[in-house]
């Protein structure tokens, strides 16, 4: 009896908070207005409850698939995954897919009531579901844009999410640790067991994604860390070493901090032009539908960029105390914005050649999709064209329809990458497929 009344107690408090949270911070702006060098930054909306509103995740249906806008081919990659959330290519065209979910939280962490809520909503969208912890391998041998190889390459691991191969061995970014392995190439299941590389922050893992990237000379090693918090609510001791991009000896595991103030940089890449490290960063939530914009920037060595003191350079964010006007003052703009919590999880460059006429030079955006946003936004792939090295234009549509008449979530696209075959390869974590998109030739 105890358990069903606090069962009925926490289903009272959810629908309650869900009816509050709807009937706040309304957008008032047109969602394009959060994108480009220079996004409108409203005054912000306080509320005890962000905005929830989630698109129930469905799947795709049999002959579904996302809507290739402007033309183009799409087919299915591989299906019948266990939550992708990332991808890398191998030398000889293998692709590696990253089934992963969020790790388990220490004892006391949960975040309370509000957790709880926030949880039950994440659920709904299609995350929190237990993680497969395992890499797998595609390899599509007659080029028709589908793979007919499937193997579990590595598993057992913990969370795993970014990769990246330096000379025969093949690094691993856990929730908790880079590791790595031997590789051979042409394998399809690694043998080897993983060997601890160097540390990464863990805990809580508010946000446990660690994206992963090595230098071109393969000498550096560069990992994505996401805060332990939204704007460090659980104590600044809890962010050391996070909101930050990590540099990595992977020969020696030596760790120093390459650059701070990133609220959750997960899709990293290195600029073809100008060589610089460039990140896409989920920004904070909680004080309106148009605030704040997510962003992709290139990255400074000992760049600080505004988290959790200010937000977009140097406006300041008062829900934080004690203020560092230290900090803010020092704080850099990034680049571009990519709209109030679209959810711009995956980044990759279109290098020379890449993508054909259609795509000449740009970066490919997987915009994960809203769960706390009155209108939804997201839930598709753009392109941002770019020039000289740097982003010029509004965003391009490339793949939609991840959302279906009803507004339930089909799919959510996550890490977006183009393949030596100039296709662009799409990780679906509530579809549970990689899809595969062919630009039009003209």
């Amino acid at each position: 009896m105890a358990t069903a009344r606090r069962a009925f107690f926490f289903a009272s408090v959810a629908a309650s908070a869900l009816a509050f949270a709807s009937c706040n911070n309304q957008a008032a702006l047109p969602e394009e207005a959060g994108y480009g060098p220079n996004p409108t930054l409203p005054e912000p909306q306080s509320s005890w409850f962000p905005t929830l509103k989630v698109a129930d995740a469905v799947g795709w249906k049999n002959g579904e698939k996302p809507t290739a806008v402007g033309g183009g081919q799409v087919t299915a990659f591989a299906t019948g995954l266990q939550h992708p959330r990332w991808l890398y290519e191998l030398p000889n065209g293998d692709i590696l897919v990253a089934e992963s979910d969020a790790p388990p939280k220490p004892e006391g962490t949960s975040g309370g009531i509000r957790g709880w809520v926030q949880g039950l909503f994440m659920k709904k969208a299609g995350s929190r579901t237990p993680s497969a912890n395992r890499i797998t391998l595609l390899r599509d041998k007659d080029g028709d844009g589908v793979a007919e190889v499937k193997s579990v390459f590595l598993d057992n691991l913990t969370s795993p999410f970014g990769m990246a191969l330096i000379g025969n061995q093949l690094y691993i970014a856990n929730a908790d640790a880079v590791v790595r392995v031997p590789y051979v190439e042409g394998e399809t299941k690694s043998a080897a067991a993983p060997v601890k590389v160097a540390a990464l922050p863990a805990g809580r893992n508010h946000h446990w994604t660690k994206s992963l990237v090595a230098s071109p000379d393969g000498a550096k090693l560069y990992v994505g860390v996401g805060s332990n918090s939204n704007v460090g609510e659980n104590g600044m001791a809890e962010e050391d070493s996070r909101a930050a991009v990590l540099e990595i000896d992977p020969s020696t595991g030596a760790t120093q901090v390459f650059a701070t103030g990133l609220r959750n940089p997960v899709g990293i890449d290195w600029n073809p032009v100008t060589k610089e490290l460039w990140v896409a960063v989920n920004e904070r939530d909680e004080i309106g539908d148009d605030l704040v914009p997510d962003y992709m920037t290139s990255v400074k060595r000992g760049g600080f960029y505004g988290w959790p003191y200010s937000y977009f350079g140097q406006t300041v964010d008062k829900r934080v105390d004690p203020p560092r006007p230290d900090l803010v003052a020092k704080a850099i703009k990034p680049d571009y914005a990519l709209g109030s919590h679209s959810a711009s999880l995956g980044m990759t460059f279109v290098k020379k050649g890449g993508m054909g006429q259609a795509f000449q030079a740009g970066a490919f955006i997987g915009q994960h999709g809203s769960w706390n946003r009155k209108q939804p936004v997201g839930y598709r792939v753009i392109f941002i064209p770019f020039v000289d090295g740097k982003p010029a234009g509004m965003p391009k549509p490339v793949l939609t329809g991840f959302l279906n008449e009803k507004g339930e979530a089909r799919g959510r696209p996550v890490g977006v990458l183009v393949d030596q075959r100039a296709g662009l390869l799409v990780a679906d974590d509530v579809g549970n497929a990689v899809w595969r998109l062919v630009a039009p030739t003209s």
